[in-house]
């Protein structure tokens, strides 16, 4: 198990709702992502979100495409997200879609942790490469 660090910054933007209900509490945005450190790449996505009548309570999945270079290797990767927030509380499980890596990444699984440390966003990837 190999693990990659740094830092990313993302920029979303809303997106008209597929469920557009006054009180349907659903969203979409795309994402833009810049990876730095051991994982430098850009990505593009999709978020679905879900609110609530409690503060704090929420929901989200996405899909974004990765591409760029991660610890020398160069390549692309879809990861998979799925997040909730229960009254505040966070969880979060960012995960490698199986066979979607691509060039030196093709055989890449693993999972991320995201956390927001002093305003930046910080990533921590856990990953493995077998031959495809």
């Amino acid at each position: 198990m190999s693990r990659a660090t740094g830092k990313f910054d993302v920029q979303l933007a809303p997106q008209p709702p597929y469920n557009a209900a006054e009180d349907s509490l659903l969203g979409r945005m795309s994402l833009d992502k810049r990876f730095h450190g051991d994982l430098d790449a850009t990505s593009k996505g999709e978020m679905l979100t879900a609110g609530t009548s409690v503060d704090g309570s929420a929901g989200y999945v996405a899909i974004e495409r990765v591409t760029g270079t991660l610890q020398g290797k160069q390549g692309g990767f879809t990861l998979l997200h799925s997040g909730t927030l229960m009254r505040g509380a966070p969880w979060l499980a960012v995960a490698v879609v199986p066979d979607s890596g691509t060039g030196e990444l093709a055989g890449l699984s693993g999972t991320m942790s995201i956390e927001i440390v002093g305003g930046a966003h910080v990533y921590s990837f856990d990953y493995t490469l077998i031959d495809p």
